[in-house]
């Protein structure tokens, strides 16, 4: 019985330590992204500039 504990115990202490290490790699991964200009408000900042040069382009071939 005390021999599954043990088990029990390293597995759930096992779980943890990888838990955290998610974590902190989770975390550095996005300040990555910020650094880049990415993540979520990068992704929609680039959206909008994207659809302003379509909307320019279209409004110059109107004028045409």
């Amino acid at each position: 019985k005390k021999e599954k504990k043990k088990k029990k115990e390293k597995k759930k202490k096992e779980r943890e330590k990888k838990e955290r290490r998610r974590k902190r790699e989770r975390k550095k991964e996005k300040e990555g992204e910020e650094e880049r200009g990415e993540g979520r408000e990068g992704k929609k900042r680039r959206r909008k500039e994207k659809k302003k040069k379509k909307k320019e382009k279209k409004r110059k071939e109107d004028i045409e």
